[in-house]
């Protein structure tokens, strides 16, 4: 665990970090894609941090992932690379910076870490970690297998390096219906996350598609009830669902997509009035490019992504702590199988 008394300590010892309305106002380009959810004062109090991280970035050649449940100061003002999972695997692979710097739970930091194993990766917060990854272990892998001898193991990216390697391929929420039925076996086990297979299923009914019994804490807890009468209260709300959702809540929404999934739909219906069935900064972070759209109606908050904070990115670039490793082999097995997912959905988008 961090210890931030001496973290404040030391940062106060080497930028001046207070708030500063004078900061703020000359980086007045960044404030307008947040004023819509950050308060001046807010912003004020930002800036410092933001200024001293961009500078730092340029000082060790670093880069900064974001993934789109970052809070809209990281994601809009010192973010270099912003998306869902499969992107950020995929520019992960193309970052020329010696430093990532990656701002989600520890799993994407791993991938990172998997697919550029000469770059220093680090982690703002080792403690940011994932329900739904730490759901899986390899044994878990070897009992589906066991059970259901022969067929493929496609297991989600919300994983730890281990059980990617353990596994066949990888996919993402964006391109897994799309991986699953490019396969050519007709049962697919499909780890961990129980309702995003579910969905699947749905989306591929030739496929006999098995499921590992994990799911988001973020997720699974919208009902579909809560949907019909949050509908029936606002009506005309365009209701968008992420598809780690349970399959009813999928089936009562009106689109089901990844996050880069729902900012597309988002950005080309431009709908009256929104609820976004996922993490809460995801509205926050596309608002300003949607000004016509309302987005209301209640979220659910992803405590490990929140773990990310402007004060420890800030710390990670300035101490260069916390480096993610991963054993050789193991990465070069989950490497496999990441890179599996990315041709194969390249192929096929082709």
């Amino acid at each position: 665990m961090l210890d931030l008394t001496f973290i404040r300590s030391e940062l106060a010892a080497h930028y001046d970090l207070a708030p500063d309305p004078d900061l703020a106002a000359k980086m007045s380009p960044i404030y307008a894609k947040i004023d819509k959810v950050v308060t001046p004062f807010d912003f004020a109090t930002f800036a410092p941090y933001i200024a001293a991280i961009n500078a730092l970035k340029a000082e060790r050649n670093a880069a900064i992932l974001a993934h789109n449940y970052m809070t809209p100061e990281i994601y809009h003002g010192v973010a270099d690379v912003v998306g869902d999972s499969l992107q950020l695997a995929i520019e992960a692979t193309k970052v020329q910076a010696d430093v990532i710097v990656q701002c989600g739970v520890h799993f994407m930091a791993e991938t990172s870490k998997v697919l550029n194993p000469s770059k220093i990766v680090l982690i703002p917060d080792m403690d940011a970690g994932c329900s739904l990854a730490e759901s899986i272990t390899q044994a878990g892998i070897a009992e589906m297998r066991a059970r259901y001898p022969g067929a493929p193991v496609v297991s989600y990216v919300n994983t730890t390096a281990e059980v990617k390697a353990a596994s066949d391929i990888c996919c993402t929420s964006s391109n897994a219906a799309q991986i699953v039925a490019g396969l050519p076996d007709e049962t697919v086990i499909m780890t961990p996350d129980k309702y995003l297979a579910q969905n699947v299923a749905k989306l591929v009914p030739h496929k006999n598609i098995v499921w590992w019994d994990g799911s988001c804490i973020v997720h699974e807890q919208y009902t579909a009830e809560d949907l019909r009468e949050f509908r029936s209260w606002n009506p005309g709300t365009r209701i968008i669902a992420h598809p780690e959702c349970p399959p009813d809540v999928v089936a009562e929404s009106d689109f089901s997509g990844s996050t880069a999934g729902i900012i597309a739909y988002v950005e080309k219906e431009q709908p009256e009035k929104a609820m976004l069935v996922t993490e809460c900064s995801m509205a926050s972070n596309i608002a300003e490019a949607n000004p016509a759209v309302d987005f209301v109606g209640p979220c659910n908050m992803c405590p490990y992504m929140k773990k990310i904070t402007l004060e420890k990115i800030l710390w990670s670039l300035h101490s260069m702590e916390t480096p993610v490793e991963v054993d050789a082999a193991v990465a070069e097995g989950a490497r496999q199988a990441v890179q599996r997912m990315i041709d194969l959905s390249q192929k096929l988008a082709a």
